[in-house]
């Protein structure tokens, strides 16, 4: 059992950085990759990015690459998502995921509550 924790949302206007981060519990984090997903008003939840078990390999949506960067620290067990040059766009509300697979391609098994990320333009 993993069970994840999202901070650091708010309300910021168009052009500033944000870092979300998500705090996980149990002694299991490392063998799981993570993710960032996120859902805006009346949208389904879509990828946002993704990291390996190791850190060694990212993954991210086309709209956020270069713009946002994927990290995770296993001994405290937590990942983070620095998110810079926001848009309006990038208003959502933020989850952070556990899951297993490889090269990419993961199946999402636990799921935090969500931060929310309001851009202002």
């Amino acid at each position: 059992q993993v069970q994840l924790i999202e901070s650091g949302g708010g309300l910021v206007q168009a052009g500033d950085s944000l870092r979300l981060s998500c705090a996980a519990s149990g002694s299991t984090f490392s063998t799981y990759a993570m993710g960032w997903f996120r859902q805006a008003p009346g949208k389904a939840r879509e990828f946002v990015a993704a990291i390996s078990e190791s850190g060694g390999s990212t993954y991210y949506r086309d709209s956020v690459r270069g713009r946002f960067a994927i990290s995770r620290d296993n001994a405290k067990k937590v990942v983070y998502l620095q998110m810079n040059t926001l848009k309006p766009d990038d208003t959502a509300v933020y989850y952070c995921a556990a899951g297993l697979g490889i090269e990419g391609k993961y199946s999402w098994y636990y799921w935090g509550q969500g931060t929310q990320v309001t851009v202002s333009s």
